[in-house]
This record gives C-alpha cells, structure tokens and sequence, in this order.
C-alpha cells in the first residue's frame, strides 16, 4: 500500500501534487520572461507555429497551438492590430483565412526565442543530461499512468 494510502499524513508528498506545484510556478515563470521580451504563451505558440510555416491556415493554426478556433481569432486579432502579422482570404477557397508573419512578427519572434532559449538554460541550471533524460522518461511514464490513450506524449 502506498504511503497516500496510510492514515495520517503521507510520508512524502504525492506526485500529483508536486507536479502541480512545479507546473504551475515553472509556467507563471515562462510567462513572465514571455512578457519581458513583449509576449505570451498564446502569442509565442502562434509565431512558433508560423514560423516553422507548418499551419499558414486559420484552422490548422488552431489545432496546431490547441486553442478553440474563437480565442485562436482573439489572439490573432491583437496580434495582427499589433502589425505581427497578416490575415488574407485564400484566393483558391475564400472560407479559409491564410496568416503570415510580418516584419514586426519576425522581430518578436526572435525576441521570444531569446527569452525561452534563457529561461530554458535557466531551467536546466545545475541539472546534468543523465538527469534530463530520466526526467523525460519518467515524465512519459507518468503521462501513460494518468492518460493512458496519450500513448507516452512527447515530453
């Protein structure tokens, strides 16, 4: 029997729990360092996104950052008011709305690569590769206990 299951408290905190914990504190850090290059989490999984010029339609780009497509069009709204990028009916099938980085969107992009790139190395301070990687396979391990149709995901 695990120690959560014991009466009185569990020796050692859940996992659950100490994921949450972890999660939420290394995401609230994300976005500020986000944020101090002039962006966000919704704003840097879109320029990733096209950027890699993988999803240049609306809908795809949706999927792609896994956002319902209303916030994906509010997202992209103030980013096209910002001059980040361009939205234009596609000349074959005028339904679908092609987006495409400017020049300003070229710029922010890389100022949050920057950012993510830094806070990436900030993340992997004193942490060896041995560390990493077996942080990455018991991560998975534990995304197929908690979903297992996730398959193991990509961690």
């Amino acid at each position: 029997m695990s120690n959560f299951m014991t009466m009185g408290a569990p020796a050692a905190e859940p996992i659950g729990l100490l994921l949450t914990r972890a999660a939420k504190a290394i995401s609230r850090a994300f976005d500020d360092a986000l944020a101090g290059a002039g962006g966000s989490l919704p704003m840097w999984q879109v320029l990733v996104s096209l950027k890699a010029k993988e999803h240049g339609a609306q809908r795809t780009l949706a999927e792609a950052v896994g956002i319902e497509g209303p916030t994906l069009t509010h997202h992209l709204n103030r980013m096209e008011a910002e001059g980040l990028l361009t939205r234009t009916r596609d000349p074959e099938n005028r339904r679908v709305h092609r987006v495409e980085l400017t020049d300003a969107g070229e710029a922010a992009f890389h100022r949050m690569r920057s950012a993510a790139f830094a806070f990436d190395a900030q993340l992997r301070n004193a942490v060896s590769d041995r560390e990493l990687d077996a942080l990455r396979r018991t991560l998975a391990k534990l995304w197929r206990n908690a979903d297992p149709s996730s398959a193991g995901g990509r961690v």
